[in-house]
């Protein structure tokens, strides 16, 4: 019955009679997945931002930085000013050489930078060869610094995309000399970094290079370990605090102040971020489980509706021979074509709206190309057409146990 001509041209004739039922049946499963797949890809176009905006960086490091005790420690004041320098680096690489990869310097500095006639401010980060990896920067043409650029002392610079376009508009800056800080500084790599504008603006040189000319002293204001990738979040807090530990011991900091040395690790910000793309993903699927829910709750007050309209045609029918079977299989049929046919049309909709925003709403709002994979899309219009099915069949199998002469006075 359900693939004969008939059946088709009963189904036809029925929404033709019923033009407000069918449209308010199909707006119905049109708009509860319309409603789902705009929520879902506004809760992946929120991770999309915040893996964008929160993770640029390499996330299996830890960043130390040298700062001022607060308490007095064996025959040493408060307030005392620690410096790191570059015989710590060498006693951290010894210490934990099997747990670490590299550790990285940077140093930070401020300068006028010239070329020509042209000229601005700009950061300069003074930096070792890991830095690259540390802050995941792409480089676009040329190289970054090296191993010997570190060991001789060059005054090699690696500029960041907008740098380049500042200074140099469309000459290709590779092997151009620019000035700053008294000395001249070749341009050997041009940079871009997904941290933004405030990221390409900036300039790297071998940080040995900015300590001879800082009056040839040896201080490091930064150090970033990166340790293992391989190393879990517990152990990378259990390295984190040795690192703590032997800072302090060496440059004699009580162990109880907390001033003396900050210790940063990113693998924080990576659990941070896990459980809040975890929580994003819980309340997503709650809003849009909700919104389904809320389609087929919708889908069955209307078949009830329907069903109810036609006890007295499903009554004729009874009285000339239907079978029970044959009523359910009729408003079935009929069910599940409005609701196919409606769920694909929302799906549809939704999709392109989806496409269409992009990144209109990332600088308002925090979305950036909200998405949803089209397996879940679909396997989200599935189950709606079935609860739909079977919001048909309740009514449809009360009534078709109904007696035809108790029908046929329905009014």
């Amino acid at each position: 019955m359900i693939f004969s001509k008939d059946s088709w041209r009963e189904i036809f004739d029925t929404i033709k009679k019923n033009k407000l039922r069918t449209f308010l049946s199909g707006f119905t499963v049109a708009m509860g997945i319309f409603i789902f797949v705009i929520l879902f890809g506004f809760g992946n176009g929120l991770q999309n931002s915040f893996a964008k905006y929160f993770t640029d960086d390499k996330v299996n490091t830890i960043r130390i930085y040298p700062s001022s005790t607060s308490l007095p420690y064996k025959g040493y004041t408060a307030n005392r000013t620690i410096e790191f320098t570059n015989q710590d680096l060498v006693e951290i690489k010894e210490n934990f050489n099997d747990q670490i990869k590299d550790i990285v310097v940077r140093n930070t500095r401020y300068f006028q930078i010239k070329y020509k006639e042209k000229s601005n401010n700009y950061q300069v980060r003074a930096v070792s060869p890991g830095h690259k990896e540390a802050e995941m920067t792409i480089i676009m043409q040329g190289r970054y610094l090296n191993e010997g650029d570190i060991a001789n002392s060059k005054k090699h610079v690696v500029i960041g995309r907008l740098v380049a376009q500042d200074l140099f508009n469309d000459k290709n800056p590779i092997g151009q000399y620019i000035f700053g800080s008294n000395h001249s500084w070749r341009v050997v790599g041009v940079f871009q970094d997904e941290g933004g504008d405030r990221e390409e603006r900036t300039l790297y040189v071998p940080y040995t290079a900015m300590q001879e000319i800082q009056k040839n002293n040896d201080k490091i204001e930064q150090m970033i370990v990166v340790y293992n990738p391989e190393m879990d979040y517990a152990a990378s807090m259990e390295l984190e605090r040795k690192l703590e530990d032997f800072i302090k011991k060496k440059k004699f900091i009580s162990p109880e102040d907390n001033r003396g040395v900050y210790v940063s690790n990113t693998g924080d910000a990576l659990e941070n971020s896990k459980n809040f793309d975890s929580l994003l993903q819980i309340v997503v699927s709650f809003i849009g489980i909700g919104t389904l829910i809320a389609g087929i709750i919708g889908i069955s007050n209307i078949m009830v509706f329907v069903v109810k309209e036609r006890t007295k045609e499903i009554g004729i029918r009874k009285a000339i021979g239907a079978t029970p079977k044959s009523i359910i299989a009729m408003i079935l049929h009929e069910s599940i074509f409005i609701t196919t046919i409606s769920g694909y049309i929302g799906l549809i909709f939704a999709m392109i709206v989806l496409k269409l925003i992009g990144n209109n709403l990332e600088a308002k709002y925090f979305i950036s190309n909200p998405y949803i994979d089209t397996g879940d899309a679909i396997w989200a219009t599935i189950i709606l057409i079935f609860f739909g099915a079977l919001a048909g069949y309740l009514p449809a199998r009360k009534a078709a146990k109904i007696k035809p002469i108790i029908a046929l006075r329905d009014k």
